[in-house]
Order: C-alpha cells, then sequence, then structure tokens
C-alpha cells in the first residue's frame, strides 16, 4: 500500500503566523483571546473571540485587497507549506498536485459586503458570486501554483481541517495524485458570529477544557495548511519528510444537529475506524490532541468515548486540547491541531490545557494541564467533532529515521 508523508506545514493563527510561532505559543500556554474589532458587536452576548490582528504576508502575485479575509489566511498558510515543502522549486510536479480545503462559512465578509450595499439600495451593485463560493479558494490556489490534479472543498463543520486531510491521504493512496495540498481555513463575521451565537456553546470565562467548571468554548479564526505527498515521490525529490499519515476515518452520528451522541458512540466509532485503517492496536497510541472544546457535554462524551475504545490503556494516553489557548478555530481547527501533533512528535513534547483549575469526577484521564509536559511519543491520534454529527480522526507518526 502507498505510504503518505507530511512535507509542509503552514499557520496562520491568533497565536502568531508560521509553525514555529505557533508552537512556541502553545508550549508556553499563550493565551490567543481577545476583543473583537473586527465587526461591531453591539447586541451580540459574546464579544470576545481569537481574532487575528495583523494579515499575514502573501505571495508578491496576489492582490490582498482583493481578497476577502478567510481566503487571504488560507492562501498565506497554503504559500507557507509549499515553500516548506519545496514544491514550488519543482514546476513539474504541479501536474501531479491537488488542493483539498475545508470551511464552514468560506467568504463569508465578501458576502457581507454585497448585502450592506443591496440594503442600502445601491442599485446595480456589482458582485462576483463565484468569489462567494466555497469552491473559489481551492481555483485560488491552483491557479497560484499551476496544479494539474483535484481541486476541492469541503464544508464538514468543525471536523472540516481533519477531513481534509484524510481526503488528501486518500486520494494518494489511490493513485489520484503524488501530493495535495490539505487545509482548513475560516474568518470571523458578522454573518458567522450570528449563526455562532445561537448554538449556546460559547462562553465569557476562559476556554477550560476538561475543567469542572467549564462553560463553554470561544471560536477563533486561522488557517492551517498541510502537503501530503506519496512517500517515494518525496523521497525521489529529496523533501524533508515530517511525519507519517498512518490513518483515518470520517462517520457522522445521525443523532442530534449541535448535541453528541450518548456516551460519545460517534466519536468513539471513528478512532476505532481510524485505528482500524493504520492497522494499529490501541495501545500503540502514545498522545491524543483532543477536540476538548471546553463544554460541558463534549468533554464528557469524548473522554467516555476514549475509554470505550482504548480500555485501560486510556488511563495512561496523554491527552491535551490546544484550544484552550487558539480558541476554537472552526473550520481550521482540525488542520491546526493536526500540525500540532506532528510537532509533538517531532519535538516529544505535549503543549498544555491551560486554565486548568479544578478536576472532574466525569473527566478522568491523563490530561495534560498548565504546563507542557516532555514525554517520547511515536504515534498521535488527532480527534475532531461537530455539529451535524460529523466526527473524523487522524492517526501521525514520526518520520522515518
Amino acid at each position: 500500500m502507498t505510504r503518505v508523508v507530511i512535507t509542509g506545514m503552514g499557520v496562520v493563527s491568533p497565536l502568531g503566523h508560521g509553525v514555529d510561532r505557533l508552537w512556541a505559543a502553545l508550549c508556553n500556554g499563550d493565551d490567543g483571546i481577545g476583543s473583537i474589532s473586527r465587526f461591531d458587536t453591539t447586541g451580540f452576548a459574546f464579544q470576545q473571540a481569537g481574532q487575528i490582528n495583523q494579515m499575514p504576508p502573501l505571495p508578491a502575485s496576489i492582490q490582498a485587497e482583493q481578497l476577502d479575509p478567510a481566503n487571504h489566511f488560507v492562501l498565506a498558510a497554503v504559500d507557507q507549506a509549499v515553500n516548506a515543502a519545496q514544491l514550488n522549486v519543482e514546476p513539474a510536479i504541479a501536474a501531479d498536485t491537488g488542493v483539498v480545503l475545508s470551511t464552514n462559512f468560506g467568504s463569508s465578509a465578501a458576502g457581507e459586503r454585497f448585502l450592506a450595499a443591496a440594503a442600502e439600495g445601491e442599485k446595480g451593485t456589482a458582485v462576483d458570486f463565484g468569489a462567494l463560493s466555497f469552491q473559489h479558494c481551492a481555483e485560488l490556489v491552483k491557479n497560484q501554483y499551476g496544479l494539474g490534479r483535484l481541486g476541492t472543498v469541503l464544508s464538514l463543520s468543525c471536523t472540516s481541517g481533519t477531513a481534509a486531510l484524510g481526503y488528501g491521504f486518500d486520494m494518494i493512496r489511490a493513485g489520484h495524485a503524488k501530493a495535495i495540498i490539505t487545509g482548513g481555513y475560516d474568518a470571523l463575521s458578522r454573518f458567522a458570529w450570528s449563526g455562532l451565537s445561537v448554538l449556546r456553546t460559547m462562553t465569557k470565562d476562559k476556554v477550560r477544557p476538561f475543567d469542572k467548571n467549564r462553560a463553554g468554548t470561544i471560536f477563533s479564526e486561522g488557517a492551517g495548511a498541510i502537503v501530503v505527498e506519496d512517500l517515494a515521490h518525496a523521497k525521489a525529490r529529496g523533501a524533508t519528510i515530517l511525519a507519517e499519515v498512518l490513518g483515518h476515518a470520517l462517520n457522522n452520528n445521525a443523532y442530534h444537529m449541535t448535541a453528541p451522541a450518548k456516551e460519545g458512540a460517534g466519536t468513539a466509532a471513528v478512532m476505532a475506524a481510524a485505528l482500524q485503517d493504520a492497522g494499529l492496536e490501541p495501545d500503540s497510541i502514545d498522545h491524543i490532541n483532543a477536540h476538548g472544546t471546553g463544554t460541558k457535554h463534549n468533554d464528557v462524551t469524548e473522554t467516555q468515548a476514549i475509554k470505550t475504545v482504548f480500555g485501560e490503556h486510556a488511563y495512561r494516553i496523554p491527552i491535551t486540547s490546544i484550544k484552550s489557548m487558539l480558541g476554537h478555530t472552526m473550520g481550521a481547527t482540525g488542520s491546526l491541531e493536526a500540525i500540532a501533533s506532528v510537532m509533538s512528535i517531532r519535538n516529544n513534547v505535549i503543549p498544555p490545557t491551560t486554565n486548568f483549575e479544578e478536576p472532574d469526577p466525569e473527566c478522568d484521564l491523563d490530561y495534560v494541564t498548565n504546563e507542557k509536559r516532555e514525554t517520547e511519543m511515536k504515534i498521535v491520534l488527532s480527534n475532531s467533532a461537530g455539529i451535524g454529527g460529523c466526527n473524523a480522526a487522524v492517526i501521525l507518526g514520526e518520520a522515518e529515521k
């Protein structure tokens, strides 16, 4: 079977841009949450988010002023990942490279501008409806790098980034491409915030995953990009191999639009399926980067799911949630958490779950709280779940020595 590896990664986040800056901030326990200034929050109950205040640099050929913030974020992250993978130095590779992106809200800020103009009665207001489609950003990436293979965008709520990585993995295993640029992205907008606010999952407090007094999550914006590649192809062109993708799975609870299935049944099933896809036993997992939203129900059901799949080994697996620092970056969350998982493997360090004060008897596993932990690891599972019942998991392993 074709083996698939990671050769490049890119990050745009409230904690900083670039993989190294994000990693340093996570290990330091930095807080990326602050007041929203992107739009007027008057009338909203929740006014804190993980906002990107300094726009990341873009390739000189891209005109930033014409981009929706969400597209700006993902194009910047993709450029970092492509440069890290050195895909841009060998243009012939582009013919066998595709792109799989993921988002919850796409170019919602651009749509808002059009609707605002229309509401003001500006007759003949021009709008490029193609630019408002989710597919638009995949086309921007394909055009920027001259890619010749598939280009698509997924939208699977908060599992989107993990699902995109898994889909890219599958496309390479199936022989449809030699390399895939994957990534998840989203931006804060009034439209998005309106929808997120009615979910009643946010808190005015800190995000406190697995803490007894947790009261909800806080949403953020950002983008993560990951280049996955056929191992033989990567070796042939002399690419640096950062980690290996060992397996993944995607499912849906078909239980409730917003609530997790009882005892985390969907999460348990997707983790078990990912292990099966990777051909691994449960006791091979050295660390879990949890979905860990800080909501009452998610953290309990995710804990239950981990116990269901891993049995007694569940109590020996160190678990963390970087949402405590980064917030919930919507369509980007799975991508950024996979990147953190790769960095954990490469550095043998687990970033902390911050803001943890009081243990919850229902969340009784080995959570890495408030301080980073150094521990040797070879295989990490990154877990995602989302509204609509979506679940996704990806298993990552160390690169060949």
